[in-house]
């Protein structure tokens, strides 16, 4: 089984997402498995990134558990081998996970603490991101005043997430939801920069998903501050007012925007160097992080 392309199992498959593959376990329960997959720009390569769908995995549980103070999450205690063959466990051992299934809610919930990316663009144009007025004069990467809670929609496979305002978010979810996804997610923001920080990383950015259980309780579903979900720079090497060196995919992203490319598919083919010093990125942080 390729661990880059649909995992090929017993179970129903549910969904295929950029990365990861969702499979019918029973009525409350799914398994996600964690491929090596790369997207970016919305927009998924035939390229894997070595080994990323376990450290996505590692890096993931290992928050999932830091962060159960603050907000409830999908796991479960549920072993693969209870819900699968015995095969099937040790080919997925390390990248794959059973979840309780929850109704998910339609919104990205992204926190921004510096500006950088499409938050970066935004406020070039608007001096705001999301309806956030800010400061006017910021640079590239400077860290803002508080963390802000920059919402936005969730895309279909091969579509772009559009960033949208707290009162979109209103809209589609209700105040009460919203205020509460709001805090939850600034709650996280900030005691995972604490963690990150005291280890020499900034998480920059990050996007948490949410879903509601049977009791309709917020819970935390997906992943958390995973590479794929955040951005991570080194602390020692950052600058204000320039794009610092990251522990993410960023280097594949900053790579892109230097080619001729609609952002659309099909991808265009990623040198091999570069492939290699994104998978390397993956196991610094992991190590970096996880500890």
């Amino acid at each position: 089984m390729s661990s880059n392309t649909q995992s090929e199992l017993s179970l129903p498959l549910i969904h295929q997402g950029k990365v990861r593959d969702i499979y019918d376990i029973d009525h409350q329960h799914m398994l996600i498995v964690a491929s090596d997959r790369l997207s970016a720009f919305d927009v998924i390569f035939e390229q894997p990134i070595e080994n990323k769908g376990k450290i996505l995995t590692e890096i993931a549980n290992f928050w999932f558990d830091k962060t159960k103070h603050i907000v409830k999450n999908h796991l479960t205690k549920i072993k693969l081998d209870e819900v699968m063959s015995a095969k099937e466990a040790r080919m997925l051992s390390g990248r794959a996970i059973v979840v309780k299934k929850l109704k998910p809610l339609p919104v990205e919930a992204v926190v921004r603490g510096y500006i950088i990316g499409s938050g970066w663009k935004e406020y070039l144009g608007f001096q705001s991101i999301c309806g956030i007025s800010l400061p006017p004069n910021l640079k590239l990467a400077e860290q803002l005043a508080k963390p802000i809670f920059t919402p936005s929609s969730k895309a279909a496979v091969g579509e772009h997430d559009a960033n949208i305002s707290f009162e979109e978010v209103e809209g589609l979810i209700g105040a009460d939801l919203a205020k509460q996804i709001k805090e939850v997610s600034l709650k996280i923001y900030s005691y995972a920069s604490k963690h990150a920080l005291e280890r020499g990383i900034i998480i920059a950015d990050t996007k948490f998903e949410f879903g509601l259980d049977s009791n309709n309780q917020l819970t935390l579903m997906d992943e958390i501050l995973t590479p794929d979900s955040s951005r991570f720079w080194s602390l020692s090497d950052y600058s204000p007012g320039s794009s610092p060196k990251s522990f993410d995919k960023q280097i594949i992203r900053d790579y892109l925007e230097t080619l001729d490319w609609n952002k659309a598919p099909p991808a265009p083919k990623i040198p091999e160097k570069i492939m290699r010093r994104a998978a390397n990125k993956y196991n610094d942080i992991q190590s970096i992080l996880c500890s």
